[in-house]
């Protein structure tokens, strides 16, 4: 069994909003509803955590009236940054916690069983990521645009989340982080660069992070297929 946390404390900046993201509506529910209804049906998921700007957390408290969860929740105040977001967020688990799954909320379709696939996995390992393999061709360009290297694309993965985490090596990648200045986008990073193992977990193609008005397009038809099966 673990605990989650859901970083969902960001802006609509990239989708062209002026709210968060999170509170927009896919077939009229909030992207955050869609990845709260996954976790509550997920069975390894005891305790969920939603990492939001203060100001938004009268919208979430509405959400989660709606969405009528049996499990525990509580609402944390993010940073800045995700990674401080993060952060915040593992200073808020109870002290029982000792496995830690981490997703991104605008990555709403993300489905129960993945969710428990990753949990079941972190029994046996202290750091993995869901990801995808990379099926373009990747290009590595300097600064003007020229083309520098084209890695061997079997060893490329897309990373998604969930993530997780032995919670006391990753509060302590955390603050070693926070020392050095370490500025990283994924928490599986921090991981790395403290030399710390991080294992694979097949993910899902439909797992896309809903950033700009065509994710949420795509979104809107991927939802719209999987509710109709």
């Amino acid at each position: 069994m673990v605990h989650l946390l859901i970083p969902a404390a960001g802006t609509g900046r990239r989708m062209g909003s002026d709210r968060n993201k999170l509170l927009l509506t896919l077939l009229d529910k909030p992207l955050l509803t869609w990845t709260l209804q996954a976790a509550e049906a997920a069975d390894e998921i005891t305790w969920i955590g939603i990492i939001s700007q203060l100001t938004d957390q009268l919208d979430i408290k509405a959400i989660l009236e709606d969405v009528s969860l049996s499990k525990p929740v509580q609402l944390i105040v993010g940073g800045a940054t995700r990674q401080e977001s993060v952060y915040n967020g593992l200073q808020a688990l109870p002290e029982t916690a000792q496995r830690v799954l981490i997703h991104d909320g605008a990555r709403c379709l993300v489905t129960p069983e993945l969710l428990d696939r990753c949990a079941t996995v972190l029994r046996d390992c202290s750091g993995l990521i869901a990801a995808v393999p990379v099926k373009d061709t990747i290009k590595i360009v300097n600064q003007n645009d020229i083309v520098q290297e084209t890695p061997d694309r079997q060893f490329l993965w897309a990373a998604q989340t969930p993530q997780g985490f032995e919670v006391q090596l990753l509060k302590e990648c955390h603050e070693k982080g926070r020392q050095l200045g370490w500025e990283v986008t994924d928490d599986a990073a921090l991981f790395e660069r403290c030399q710390l193992p991080v294992r694979i977990v097949a993910g899902e193609e439909t797992n896309l992070k809903v950033t700009t008005p065509i994710d949420l397009a795509i979104a809107e038809f991927i939802l719209r297929q999987r509710l109709r099966r």
